[in-house]
């Protein structure tokens, strides 16, 4: 009698934790892969998790680290789409999937970026990665140093593929901040979206291998991967609205159990949370005036898109607080914050954010600061 007593109220001060915390945890969405967890993408808020930070083999869902120094080379100009990359012996060497790369056969990147977002392709990702970085060695630093900055704590990446080598070791919380920073790159889903294509001028057909793309609504991406080893894995993410959720489950006992569970994830997050934009890119909160500068006052302005997430029916009295300083100094960068946005709801602040300069204002010379006194004393004659 006393063990059922300790064991339900156990669990009634788990159920309070799961509402004050807001956060899901382990046992109730009944989850069978290894660990699993869901954020939502524009705050990086976690919604739910199970064992997230256990390292663990990641198969080809390591390709979204592969796909995010692709996309950041290519919108950072350092390589283009229609750039012709030429396979070398040891792409043409793995195993796994592939697109059957021959040994000096050329292929453009857009083509490679296809094959390895839906095909997942291990030939095409190490000729990818051999073009980026030189050798699949370098590009493997660059990944490593890649997840550090993203706050990946327990990622080991030892090849571009995710094919098995021992201490290759991921968690579904590392793969989660990689793939929330893949998706700030609009022109990824021109990849992760398609479905169905080709290469070599129709001869080679193209399949995604991310099911949810025909099945579940709003869902644009990522990645999925299995191995003997690692089992089922995949991160998936899905747009509704303003709110994008990012999925990841690692260790699913089959196929079709590690859709599902995707998309119980997806289900849950877009049951219960709502994300809601309060500020835009560029949106300007006023100007501050400039003194000894070239400019006698900026505009200060929102640097990113910025949001806050509810839970569903909770969005009442949100209130927008703008404080801005009075006046700066020339030279001022566009760097320096020059005031602040908070996010309040019923009096209490849930969200802080800088406000900066529009534009650098450099300082006056002596010339320039005595014109504006002449024009000044003008306008009181």
């Amino acid at each position: 009698m006393f063990k059922r007593l300790l064991t339900l109220l156990v669990s009634v001060i788990l159920a309070i934790s799961f509402v004050l915390n807001g956060t899901v945890y382990a046992d109730t969405l009944n989850l069978k892969s290894k660990s699993a967890i869901l954020i939502e993408a524009n705050t990086g808020q976690i919604l739910y998790e199970k064992d997230s930070h256990k390292p663990l083999p990641p198969a080809s869902v390591t390709k979204v680290m592969t796909l995010l120094l692709a996309i950041e080379a290519i919108d950072s100009g350092k390589i283009k789409i229609t750039d012709k990359v030429v396979t070398s012996k040891h792409a043409f060497d793995m195993g796994g999937t592939q697109i059957y790369l021959e040994v000096g056969e050329e292929m453009t990147v857009d083509d490679l970026m296809k094959a390895i977002a839906m095909n997942s392709a291990n030939d095409a990702s190490v000729a990818l990665a051999e073009y980026i970085a030189g050798t699949e060695e370098n590009f493997v630093e660059m990944m490593n140093k890649r997840a550090k900055e993203l706050g990946a704590k327990n990622t080991t990446f030892k090849n571009a593929t995710g094919l098995p080598e021992e201490g290759h070791l991921t968690s579904v919380y590392d793969i989660a901040m990689i793939s929330r920073e893949l998706v700030k790159h609009e022109s990824i889903f021109k990849y992760l979206t398609n479905k169905l294509d080709s290469l070599r001028n129709g001869k080679f057909s193209l399949i995604n291998t991310n099911k949810l793309l025909w099945r579940y609504k709003g869902a644009d991406g990522i990645k999925t991967g299995s191995t003997s080893e690692a089992l089922y894995c995949m991160a998936a993410t899905a747009k509704r609205g303003d709110t994008r959720l990012i999925a990841v489950v690692f260790g699913a006992p089959d196929s079709e159990t590690r859709f599902s569970e995707a998309a119980k994830l997806l289900d849950y997050g877009f049951a219960n949370y709502e994300s809601v934009k309060v500020a835009s890119k560029g949106q300007s909160f006023g100007n501050v005036k400039v003194l000894k500068g070239k400019k006698e006052a900026v505009s200060g302005v929102c640097r990113d898109d910025e949001y806050i997430l509810i839970k569903k029916g909770e969005g009442k009295n949100i209130k927008t607080e703008v404080e801005l300083k009075n006046a700066v100094l020339a030279p001022l960068a566009k760097e320096v914050p020059i005031g602040t946005v908070k996010i309040t709801q019923d009096g209490k602040i849930i969200k802080t954010f800088n406000i900066y300069p529009q534009e650098t204002v450099e300082k006056a010379n002596f010339f320039e600061n005595l014109n504006k006194v002449f024009i000044g004393w003008l306008k009181y004659q």
